[in-house]
């Protein structure tokens, strides 16, 4: 891994608004398009909290249903191009994450421990595609399960290298990062179908379930979040604009960290993208 690089002060607040500028764009093109997105996560947090960003937020987090992802990816090519652009694994072959970006044109900002992908890199906000899974507990199992073994193929080109992993660990992601990437997508893509009306959670398929209290939550709760979540919206003041949100922001942040209206300790509002380089 290379050697953290700290951003910080006037530069670390110049990099929230050029993520704002990445929101607003999104935004746009989605009103334009009658696309149903979330902030969610942090960004949500900070809405409800702040008013806008966490002060130490490094990124920003988006929410679709994969319906509406999928139609977002359509229209992606009416972002304006000087502001930002939509990165996933069709539009930048080297890309190996099951979730996309949309990049900060003319930036760099390579994540530490990942100076040797070959994948466009810059200032980036996560669009984090939210899919059906099944209704029964033993189906969200197995179907968590498949998820596990995806997400290790596509973080092995970076695990092989990690010196935090053992030995052994760092041997089995050598092994399966031989896999191509074309073959790790056609793996996932059995998983991404939709299941109807009838499917009452989602998740996204290639990070491990959300929720701080995923490993408290009741068995049939844990591996997946209500999708009426993400039906029924609201907007949100962030940053002096308005962006769209789960209506019940209580329900989601409670899932996802609990006491969520409490400030964490000072020692643990620390930014959750380490990086190496950048350019802004």
């Amino acid at each position: 891994m290379g050697e953290i690089v700290e951003i910080r002060g006037e530069e670390f607040r110049r990099m929230q608004l050029l993520e704002l500028d990445m929101i607003k764009e999104l935004d746009r093109v989605c009103r334009k398009n009658h696309i149903r997105y979330s902030i969610i996560c942090g960004t949500l947090l900070g809405a409800v909290r702040h008013k806008g960003y966490i002060p130490w937020d490094d990124d920003a987090d988006i929410g679709m249903l994969r319906k509406e992802y999928e139609k977002f990816r359509k229209v992606a090519n009416q972002l304006d191009s000087s502001i930002c652009y939509f990165q996933d694994h069709t539009t930048d072959k080297e890309y190996r994450w099951g979730y996309g970006k949309l990049r900060r044109t003319g930036t760099s900002f390579i994540r530490a421990g990942q100076e040797h992908l070959k994948c466009k890199t810059g200032v980036f906000i996560d669009i984090f595609p939210l899919d059906d899974i099944p209704n029964s507990t033993i189906g969200q199992m197995i179907n968590d399960f498949q998820c596990f073994i995806i997400r290790k193929i596509m973080y092995s080109e970076v695990g092989r290298l990690d010196k935090s992993n053992n030995v052994f660990q760092r041997i089995i992601y050598s092994a399966l990062a031989k896999i191509p990437n074309s073959f790790t997508f056609k793996l996932l893509k059995p998983l991404t179908r939709s299941r109807g009306r009838s499917c009452k959670r989602v998740r996204l398929l290639t990070f491990k379930s959300f929720g701080k209290l995923y490993t408290e939550n009741k068995v049939r709760d844990k591996y997946g979040m209500p999708k009426k979540w993400f039906k029924s919206l609201r907007e949100y003041e962030f940053e002096g604009y308005k962006f769209m949100g789960p209506k019940d922001y209580d329900g989601f942040l409670r899932y996802m960290y609990d006491d969520y209206m409490t400030l964490p300790p000072v020692e643990k509002r620390d930014p959750h993208s380490p990086v190496s380089s950048y350019r802004f």
